[in-house]
């Protein structure tokens, strides 16, 4: 399906085949969203926050639900922690851990300087929505009317909770909660892992090889976001360099690729929207935020795995993966590109049957790399970027797309940048503090100001 042909035309920016450069942090920060406010609804009017989710129909989810709706799969969501009493929430999170040693034991604390980032992620990719006040209760078989329905609204999640940003009071460094992280979310029975979280380095640290080898033997689908270029990322970088995860970029209003929400690289697999995207904000109070990002892509594509395995449960990780990216659309360059990867997100035709199996990943495996790349490492070499991250030499450039509106702008304060979550190896970048205008169903607003990244006081 094609954004752009549903029953709400909108426009379409002009085709761009490559983005323009950006600075690069030296340290591996790890990936920011932009967070946006979503103004209130009138309690008269229908839900303003269903109403808003157009990836829904524009992008197959909607039919693919006649298939599919994520039953019976477990999804692990390795983020900032899910407020499980957010009331789209309901039912959804049924398990979880922490592995930065300050949250809570099931992951539902909201942990660090961007600590509604969680939250927002696992409403879009398994949102139940809920039953408002004004609303009747739906039919059989049909969604929650009001509030953030997910992609996948029937699938489990398992919330691991990670400190990422700023400095960890729990004392764990970000190189060990992440193996830790996904380990545990392969023992617990995930088959789908999503991580919404990049970094400026191409390069991982060694002690994250055995845990996605773990993921890998035990045929399980990682996703990654690609990082954003508003973020300061304007390459792909780890974990979305590591063979075998599926990365994803960022798609704007108009299904073009993203100029802020997304970086850019021959790992990418495929692209899905990511900017003015409603995602629901931590705390249990019906409040919600708009936010753009490849942070928010990710869920999308992780939440349309949950789709596929719940449909074909004998299918493998590799047959997964091969479906999303054989059924994309096309887009930019012909077949691979590092703008769109190999396409376009089409939930419906990825669910769809009689599609041919892979006998292996196609995009890659992490037991080959180690076995090529680890040989006869050292200490000192323990963070050897892989062939996949570095960058293409024949990447187009272009210049800047002409400034577009969205249609919301009369009901849209300016973007707040979430700068650098944290840093894998390198002390964490400064970053001022930030404001989101938070917003409850038939009450008033509440501001709160949060701490970006380093602003307790690390180094760059």
């Amino acid at each position: 399906m094609t954004p752009g042909m549903s029953k709400d035309p909108r426009p379409t920016a002009r085709r761009r085949k490559g983005l323009p450069a950006r600075p690069v942090r030296a340290a591996a920060v790890l990936a920011s969203v932009l967070l946006l406010p979503l103004l209130q609804a009138p309690a008269a009017q229908a839900d303003e926050w269903r109403d808003r989710q157009y990836w829904l129909a524009d992008y197959g989810i909607t039919d693919a639900w006649k298939t599919s709706r994520g039953e019976g799969v477990r999804v692990a969501v390795i983020d900032t922690g899910i407020d499980s009493s957010h009331p789209d929430l309901t039912g959804a999170v049924t398990a979880g851990t922490d592995v930065s040693g300050a949250g809570a034991p099931d992951g539902s604390s909201s942990l660090g300087p961007n600590r509604e980032h969680g939250t927002l992620v696992a409403t879009l990719l398994a949102g139940r929505g809920h039953v408002g006040e004004d609303s009747e209760k739906p039919k059989d078989g049909q969604p929650n009317p009001d509030g953030v329905i997910g992609v996948a609204p029937a699938a489990e999640l398992l919330s691991v909770s990670a400190w990422i940003g700023g400095s960890n009071p729990g004392g764990i460094p970000i190189e060990e909660q992440i193996p830790q992280a996904v380990r545990w979310a392969v023992d617990s029975g995930a088959k789908v892992i999503n991580m919404s979280l990049g970094s400026t380095s191409t390069a991982w640290p060694e002690s994250w090889d055995d845990a996605f080898l773990y993921a890998e033997q035990n045929d399980v689908v990682i996703v990654a976001a690609a990082g954003n270029r508003g973020g300061g990322i304007a390459q792909v970088g780890a974990p979305a360099t590591i063979p075998g995860v599926l990365t994803v970029a960022g798609l704007d209003r108009g299904g073009e690729a993203s100029v802020d929400s997304s970086a850019q690289g021959i790992s990418i697999a495929v692209a899905a929207p990511a900017e003015e995207l409603i995602g629901g904000l931590p705390e249990g109070a019906s409040r919600y935020a708009r936010w753009s990002g490849s942070s928010a892509a990710a869920p999308i594509v992780a939440g349309v795995a949950a789709l596929i395995r719940s449909a074909y449960p004998e299918l493998s990780a590799a047959d997964v993966i091969n479906r999303i990216i054989t059924t994309a659309e096309d887009r930019g360059d012909p077949g691979l590109d590092p703008i769109y990867g190999y396409g376009v997100l089409d939930a419906a035709a990825a669910v769809g049957p009689g599609l041919p199996g892979a006998a292996v990943n196609p995009l890659g495996t992490i037991e080959e790399w180690i076995r090529i790349h680890r040989r006869g490492s050292s200490p000192d070499d323990a963070a050897v970027p892989p062939p996949v991250g570095e960058p293409a030499p024949d990447i187009p450039s272009a210049a800047a797309p002409e400034p577009k509106t969205s249609g919301l702008e009369s009901d849209a304060l300016p973007a707040v940048l979430v700068l650098g979550f944290g840093a894998l190896t390198a002390g964490v970048a400064a970053a001022g503090a930030i404001r989101i205008r938070r917003v409850r169903r038939g009450g008033g607003e509440a501001v709160e100001t949060v701490p970006g990244a380093g602003s307790d006081g690390g180094g760059s």
